[in-house]
């Protein structure tokens, strides 16, 4: 597959050609990492997802993403894996664990993790910064930029950059590079709400056959 990075024209806020790019995992970045790259923006790659669970899941995710990092020469830094204090803010009202994919958990979620984001990004003395969570088909994308320009208010001088990552050929992209470099492709979201219901489907699958 011809790479798409020529073809996407990239235009961050404020002209910046250094971004704070938080990272989910190393298939959801790479499409995105090369496209920047490509247009002139260096991100610095910060990973901070304390919604993973368990913890062994987490380590699998980051060393892929800082293996992939450290192939092109790129800094990445590490978020704390404060899983209690993310369980405590998404559960903050009862009845969210049973709520799907795109609910109200889920913006709880984007929120906490992109304050952390924007925290970093101004800590750091850089201006922008964005998410690869805009990459999935399987998130909202209202969502994630509700929870970005939250966060970035909430923080001050600092601006998220919203950018839907899964137009131009991106998501495409992503899936090509997925298999060229040979990711570790998770399975689920990322909590353990999303793996009971990923554990439900494949069981319910399973008793149709």
């Amino acid at each position: 597959m011809e790479s798409v990075k020529n073809k996407i024209k990239l235009m961050p806020p404020a002209g910046v050609s250094r971004i704070v790019l938080h990272s989910c995992c190393a298939p959801c970045s790479s499409a995105i990492i090369e496209a920047l790259l490509y247009n002139g923006i260096t991100p610095l790659i910060y990973y901070c997802n304390p919604n993973i669970y368990p913890f062994d899941e987490y380590l699998k995710r980051k060393d892929e993403i800082t293996a992939y990092a450290g192939k092109l020469g790129l800094e990445i830094a590490d978020g704390d894996y404060d899983h209690d204090s993310w369980l405590a803010s998404v559960t903050a009202i009862a009845g969210r664990e049973d709520e799907p994919e795109r609910g109200a958990r889920c913006l709880d979620c984007f929120t906490h993790r992109l304050l952390q984001a924007a925290r970093f990004t101004r800590e750091k003395g850089y201006a922008v910064f964005t998410t690869t969570l805009a990459s999935s088909r399987w998130k909202d994308i209202n969502q994630i930029c509700a929870a970005g320009r939250a966060a970035a208010a909430a923080v001050g001088d600092v601006i998220f950059w919203e950018q839907n990552w899964r137009k131009g050929g991106l998501y495409e992209r992503r899936n090509y590079l997925l298999k060229e470099e040979k990711f570790y492709n998770q399975q689920y979201c990322g909590c353990e709400y999303s793996l009971r219901n990923m554990q439900k489907h494949r069981s319910g699958k399973e008793e149709g056959k």
